[in-house]
């Protein structure tokens, strides 16, 4: 039972945050989590130019609050750089998600620069970052390569029951689109407030009160890397019929 516990977890992951969001839904998740004592990952986008995105309601002081949430312990993670899609995919990124990119398809060099110029901006706001996660979960090799050269080697995607290492990069797998916690593993969900509503909220505050105990940070699910054989094989199945699902879906 003790081994199981110690290997069931669901680490929290919050997209899209940026100065313009849903500031209303965002406080009252915040109040949560310090009731409970959760520590989310934020993926913050550093430069944001989601026309989507900039119509939501602008927070003045965005970076002093995104320095008290690291203060809290919470992970702040590198969204992309500007959220804007400018490739297109063709189910040829890494994890076949398909879809539009804003890293997919570029050269090293560009890619590079991108992640030059978030750092330097969470560098300025005096933020420390070591993780990121690419807009849509669009990887290719480049991004990978770019990703080590500018010192970021943990990713908040991928595949497995347990995070794992490829590429000089650790892994922490993003398998559903809702929050969910399996009976085995430790996997990161995700989640965009920037669509959700007062009873999608209610929703999420019932599942944090009935699983705050399965809930856990991003230091304990770096700590549950495994490179077993065990763990390498199911990670390749789930990888096998993943891929496959998306392709046929697609």
């Amino acid at each position: 039972m003790n081994f199981f516990s110690r290997n069931t977890g669901l680490l929290l992951r919050f997209d899209d945050i940026a100065p313009n969001m849903n500031w209303e839904l965002m406080d009252k998740c915040e109040r949560l989590f310090l009731k409970y004592n959760i520590k989310p990952v934020v993926g913050v986008i550093p430069n944001n130019e989601d026309s989507e995105l900039l119509n939501y309601p602008f927070r003045e002081n965005f970076w002093g609050i995104v320095k008290k949430w690291q203060s809290y312990g919470w992970e702040i993670a590198i969204h992309g750089y500007n959220h804007k899609y400018i490739s297109n995919t063709k189910k040829k990124d890494y994890f076949n998600y398909g879809g539009k990119s804003e890293f997919f398809g570029f050269s090293l060099d560009n890619q590079t620069s991108k992640l030059k110029n978030s750092i330097k901006i969470f560098n300025e706001n005096k933020i420390k970052v070591r993780s990121f996660f690419a807009p849509n979960h669009t990887y290719d090799m480049n991004t990978f390569r770019a990703l080590k050269a500018v010192g970021l080697k943990q990713v908040i995607d991928g595949y497995g029951f347990f995070p794992y290492n490829k590429f000089g990069i650790s892994f922490i797998p993003q398998l559903f689109f809702k929050n969910k916690i399996l009976p085995f593993g430790i996997q990161s969900t995700q989640i965009h407030i920037n669509s959700w509503d007062l009873r999608d909220f209610e929703v999420f505050k019932n599942f944090i009160e009935k699983n705050q105990k399965k809930i856990i940070d991003y230091e304990y699910a770096l700590s549950r890397a495994n490179d077993s054989f065990y763990s390498s094989f199911s990670r390749y199945l789930i990888e096998y019929f993943l891929r496959l699902s998306r392709l046929i879906k697609n």
